[in-house]
């Protein structure tokens, strides 16, 4: 069994701009939606905010 990265998968949230409780709160495809490389865009800090905005909960 392969172990998870979640101390790099950390990192890369908090360049993101999210704060460590709100990674802890994703789910492993809201995750995956956020990190995606190809297929989807990669949310920016100004994207990241207006949804934060419109979906304050």
């Amino acid at each position: 069994m392969t172990a998870i990265p979640f101390d790099d998968w950390l990192c890369l949230a908090l360049r993101l701009g999210l704060m460590p409780a709100a990674f802890w709160r994703l789910s492993l495809k809201e995750w995956r939606a956020l990190t995606a490389i190809g297929g989807a865009a990669v949310l920016d800090r100004t994207a990241l905010e207006a949804l934060r905005a419109r979906f304050p909960d």
